[in-house]
């Protein structure tokens, strides 16, 4: 489902883009699988806030949030006439981490 145009969050609720997808390496060799639907595929993933509703005050647009495990919805492409991208709705109560800059990869 591709949604067009500008999108404003409900005062309580929080849009992601840029969720951590995918198999990840570490620098020391570790593989981070992905979610898979099995226990070792369970880890929080980073994301970058897109949107945030007017009563939300403890992140705001464009940081990056870790996110606990499979707290986030599932995406919807987002066509705003300028770019495509994923979104995907994040609750506040489960963001663990917050970064004003994207967070040094440990992988590859």
């Amino acid at each position: 489902m591709t949604v067009h145009g500008n999108i404003i969050p409900l005062k309580n609720n929080i849009l992601v883009r840029n969720l951590e997808k995918g198999e990840q390496k570490t620098k020391g060799g570790i593989i981070l699988r992905d979610d898979d639907g099995e226990v070792h595929g369970v880890r929080p993933r980073w994301a970058r806030i897109y949107r945030v509703g007017k009563n939300i005050t403890s992140v705001k647009e464009g940081q990056w949030v870790y996110i606990a495990h499979g707290r986030w919805s599932r995406g919807v492409e987002l066509d705003t006439g300028e770019e495509k991208f994923d979104i995907r709705l994040a609750d506040e109560k489960d963001i663990l981490l917050v970064s004003d800059e994207k967070p040094e990869a440990i992988y590859g």
